[in-house]
């Protein structure tokens, strides 16, 4: 049984628990309420939050007021320890919205802290938001959903582009070259059947984390 290492909040197992459902052999370790093994781990999915706590953060923040309140330190603290381990062990890494964020800084790059236009309420579970894909994308879609107010700005050592929207350019997709498995998003796949081509590709890596990425 695949074991993967994540943590999860109350609001969202229920995306995860459906998003999963395809693949029942993989056992989700939930830090949020659990202890996580992170030595017998397969793979690490970083999923959707609140803002990265201001100190974890590599960049002068002018104004503070523009991050959320609801800031949970504890939580990304053990995600940075969590994504260096996953690195160090080359297991596949699958991040998603905060995730994708998290991931960016735990490789040295930065943040646009606050951006219009992408948390409207029709746009969280509704695929309306148009991408710009590269063509040697892993995963090429025409539309995503959209809830977050911060983006990528500079990337992360190794990172690369594969998808940005089409209206603004904010980064929507990217991996980690020259690694076995590190896909990230900016949209939210766990809330959509079309998407699950991307969790049955991270699945398919699990155990496998000397496999090349394509």
């Amino acid at each position: 049984m695949p074991n993967v290492a994540t943590w999860i909040r109350p609001k969202d197992v229920k995306w995860f628990r459906r998003a999963f459902a395809k693949h029942p052999e993989v056992r989700l370790w939930n830090a949020a309420v659990e202890e996580v093994p992170m030595e017998k781990m397969d793979g690490l999915l970083l999923s959707g939050g609140p803002d990265i706590a201001p100190e974890f953060l590599r960049q002068p923040i002018p104004d503070p007021s523009v991050l959320d309140k609801d800031v949970d330190p504890k939580r990304d603290r053990w995600e940075f320890d969590a994504t260096r381990a996953a690195l160090e062990r080359r297991l596949p890494i699958f991040a998603i919205c905060k995730g994708m964020q998290l991931f960016n800084v735990a490789l040295g790059g930065t943040l646009h802290l606050d951006i219009p236009g992408h948390g409207a309420p029709e746009m969280r579970d509704h695929d309306v938001q148009p991408l710009r894909t590269e063509s040697t994308a892993t995963h090429r879609l025409e539309k995503v959903n959209s809830s977050h107010h911060q983006a990528v700005d500079r990337l992360g050592e190794g990172l690369e582009v594969e998808a940005r929207c089409a209206t603004d350019g904010v980064i929507e997709q990217m991996r980690l070259r020259d690694y076995p498995f590190a896909l990230a998003v900016q949209y939210h796949p766990e809330r959509g059947e079309g998407y699950a081509p991307l969790f049955a590709d991270f699945v398919s890596r699990l155990g496998k984390a000397d496999s090349a990425q394509p």
